[in-house]
């Protein structure tokens, strides 16, 4: 995986992301505080996770020759009582049978961000100045 950098962008909370060549934005809403001018890091984590899931479907489908034509997933997270709560919702596409449907649900499950998220989380932080 390529290191992602975050540093001070435009404004009072816009930071500046770089994945190798890539270059992007992350930010607050107006009403807390920001700019609005990207997504925050919160919805760069459900981001994370819609997109994963949606990756872990199209691979499976293609490997087991079915015919899902789109998986849509939105994902929203809530924050109570120092409990982050995902709501994922997935809309599958194409000529699938029940149990294929059934098994796509399965698998959505598997995608790496999933399986990250519901597991053991350790971050490790140093000073390096």
């Amino acid at each position: 995986m390529r290191k992602v950098e975050s540093q001070f962008g435009e404004g009072p909370l816009q930071q500046k992301l770089s994945v190798g060549d890539l270059h992007f934005l992350s930010d607050a809403e107006v009403s807390k505080g920001g700019g609005s001018t990207g997504p925050s890091p919160s919805e760069y984590l459900g981001a994370a996770l819609a997109a994963c899931t949606s990756m872990t479907l199209k691979m499976y489908a293609n490997r087991k020759a079915m015919s899902l034509e789109n998986a849509i997933v939105t994902v929203d997270i809530e924050r109570a009582e120092d409990v982050e709560k995902f709501m994922r919702e997935i809309q599958l596409i194409g000529n699938l049978s029940a149990e294929e449907k059934e098994r796509l649900l399965e698998i959505a499950n598997k995608c790496p961000i999933h399986k990250a998220l519901v597991g053991q989380i350790q971050i490790k932080t140093q000073l390096i100045n």
